[in-house]
């Protein structure tokens, strides 16, 4: 019998042990200093005089994870010198490594965590484009740009597998809507898994969103895909597919952090070396959710 949820993934991870009882914890509590508001040594003072006890990230500038409970109910929250964010979910950022200057589309982009880490990158200058075609999900993004400073963002509405073919960006961020199975430390129905005909289902879109995200990439741009599931028909497969209708390039993916290498074999399926290139975050791997990147890059013409 074929295994289902998350037990299909035993035979591509690789301590499975450990990922099964970390996947059983609860998720630590982490922030994001907002750089446009503050510094991360600042707002380190301000929050431990409220008596919180905020532990650096070494290998991620300006992420602390924080003790106790209650943190977003802070005046610092509200005036948006931070942005309570997943570790693993500033990882994406760090791939795609916007500059001030540049013009960047986030394609997916509510609530908006990783649009204002963008917008932080870029020092708020150059031009960031915010795609939400769901008005309620705008609300979100919105509020968060708004609170976090940013002002070089503009809000757009497309569906993103049809975003207009007359723009062009340096940067783009696709972090995809996923099945999510690598959050389930925070939302317990997600420990199981999710359904094969969920998975297939977003599979569909985010084949459609990776190809359009690459046509409007500039010679010589990025893009990074990324999402927080485990399943390779939504990863290494949805690459895969790209690099069978484009002339893409996957580059190698530097993050300070431990990681497995995108899988290359599933379920009677090879797929092309260079996914290999992609990266895997597990929960056991630094005690946070789990997630994939893969950073892509268009030739020079």
């Amino acid at each position: 019998m074929t295994a289902t949820g998350l037990a299909r993934y035993r035979g591509i991870i690789s301590d499975w042990d450990k990922f099964s009882t970390t996947c059983a914890q609860p998720l630590p509590t982490t922030i994001r200093s907002n750089t446009l508001r503050v510094s991360a040594h600042e707002l380190q003072l301000r929050l431990t005089e409220h008596g919180f006890i905020l532990t650096p990230y070494p290998e991620i500038p300006a992420l602390f994870r924080v003790t106790p409970a209650g943190i977003g109910k802070t005046i610092e929250h509200w005036l948006g010198l931070f942005y309570v964010q997943e570790a693993t979910q500033a990882l994406p950022v760090i791939a795609l490594s916007p500059q001030p200057g540049e013009t960047v589309l986030d394609m997916c982009a509510a609530p908006g965590g990783k649009t204002t880490q963008i917008a932080a990158a870029m020092d708020n200058r150059g031009l960031l484009m915010a795609n939400e075609p769901n008005g309620r999900r705008q609300q979100a993004l919105l509020s968060n740009i708004n609170r976090l400073g940013v002002i070089n963002a503009v809000i757009t509405a497309y569906h993103g597998e049809s975003f207009p073919m007359r723009m062009s960006f340096d940067r783009v961020l696709i972090d995809a809507p996923c099945s999510a199975e690598g959050t389930g430390r925070k939302t317990p129905a997600l420990r199981t898994g999710a359904t094969l005909a969920t998975i297939r289902r977003l599979a569909g879109i985010q084949r459609r969103l990776i190809v359009r995200g690459y046509d409007i990439l500039r010679p010589g741009g990025v893009l990074v895909y990324s999402t927080c599931t485990f399943a390779p028909e939504e990863n290494e497969a949805i690459v895969a597919a790209l690099l069978a209708v484009r002339d893409a390039h996957v580059d190698e993916i530097d993050v300070p952090v431990p990681h497995a290498a995108g899988v290359t074999h599933w379920q009677g399926t090879d797929f092309p070396a260079a996914v290999a290139r992609c990266i895997r975050i597990y929960p056991h791997h630094f005690d946070s959710g789990g997630g994939f990147i893969a950073r892509i890059r268009k030739p020079e013409r």
